[in-house]
């Protein structure tokens, strides 16, 4: 199968997987929200608002305004828009516009509303099976990846030959490529981990120091593990691994990079806009006045009150989360809420 991709989003994860995908040569046809944006891209070869440094190849984008025209050529969707709005973009859809169409999830979140992930919402609108869902997940800074610094792309799907044959599209002397099946747990993993990053920003902004900080990840990465073990998702233990007898390669555990890794630079790294989200909250901002500052989406924001609701049902140990959730969502004050996460740490 011959691989025409569609990317649906302009932010800077769109703009950042659509580089990686033309920089190896291959087409794109690319839906933008407007028509002025659309217009920039064309004539200067950069996004006028996102990684606006980063050079794109023009002529091997079709760069469209209407969502139809780009869902139409494509044979393979990437799906690359905030999950606070992924809804409102695909409502412009008829129910049967998806059909036969694999469906590669960028989205890093829940959707807020309906309090899904992605695929279900796909599967129960448009009748997408899990067969043909797939997602592409981190440890992944959009703004190393245009920089052109070496990082590595997590694909999963259940579809394991397919998920390979689309990875092979995005690998490149400074993109490794990660294939696994574990398709709905490097999903709640993406979610959970944004969720901790922000505690982390919190943290930061309360003026805990770097060794409270890797006591705070150590025990984010044991609770994400215990969370989805408990809703279902593959159990893969840390420290084993199944060796793979043709190529020599490990299996993926909850130490690898889609997991542990996402959490660690999700929670450390400057662009992490999770982290400075939650960095303004610890130092006294509003849940608004942050966001107004911030002017992008920290997803960990609404995925906070998602993996809440979730986990009444789960009833997983979830301490850490729960207290994030009630800074953000129910009035505890950040230091109330830092003091009892403290209690849980060991």
């Amino acid at each position: 199968m011959g691989i025409k991709f569609g990317v649906i989003g302009s932010g800077s994860w769109a703009t950042a997987l659509v580089k990686i995908i033309t920089d190896n040569g291959n087409k794109v046809n690319w839906w933008v929200r407007n028509d002025a944006s659309a217009s920039y891209i064309k004539k200067r070869a950069h996004n006028p608002h996102y990684l606006t440094s980063a050079v794109l190849k023009t002529k091997l984008l079709k760069i469209e305004t209407d969502l139809s025209k780009v869902v139409a050529a494509a044979n393979v969707l990437i799906i690359a828009v905030p999950s606070a709005y992924t809804t409102e973009v695909l409502s412009e859809l008829e129910p049967g516009d998806l059909k036969n169409k694999k469906v590669l999830s960028a989205v890093k979140g829940m959707l807020p509303k309906e309090n899904i992930l992605l695929n279900e919402y796909l599967a129960n609108e448009f009748n997408v099976p899990l067969q043909n869902y797939f997602a592409v997940l981190g440890p992944c800074h959009a703004e190393e990846v245009a920089a052109e610094k070496l990082s590595y792309l997590t694909f999963s799907g259940a579809d394991i030959e397919m998920t390979k044959k689309i990875a092979a599209y995005f690998t490149s002397p400074a993109i490794n490529t990660v294939v696994n099946d574990d398709i709905l747990g490097v999903q709640y993993a993406a979610v959970l981990k944004n969720i901790y990053a922000l505690g982390a920003g919190i943290a930061h902004g309360l003026d805990y120091g770097d060794n409270f900080q890797s006591v705070y990840i150590a025990n984010c990465a044991d609770e994400m593990a215990a969370f989805l073990r408990t809703f279902g998702a593959e159990h893969i233990v840390v420290g084993e691994h199944e060796a793979n007898l043709v190529t020599g390669a490990k299996s993926a555990n909850y130490a690898a990079s889609v997991y542990l890794g996402d959490l660690l630079v999700t929670c450390y790294s400057l662009y992490s806009r999770n982290r400075t989200f939650g960095n303004m909250i610890g130092k006294g901002y509003s849940v608004k006045a942050a966001q107004l500052e911030l002017n992008m989406v920290a997803e960990g924001y609404n995925a906070a009150k998602c993996i809440y609701n979730i986990n009444k049902k789960i009833k997983a140990e979830m301490p850490i989360a729960a207290n994030i959730y009630k800074i953000l969502w129910d009035k505890l004050t950040p230091a109330k809420g830092f003091e009892a996460i403290e209690k849980v740490l060991i």
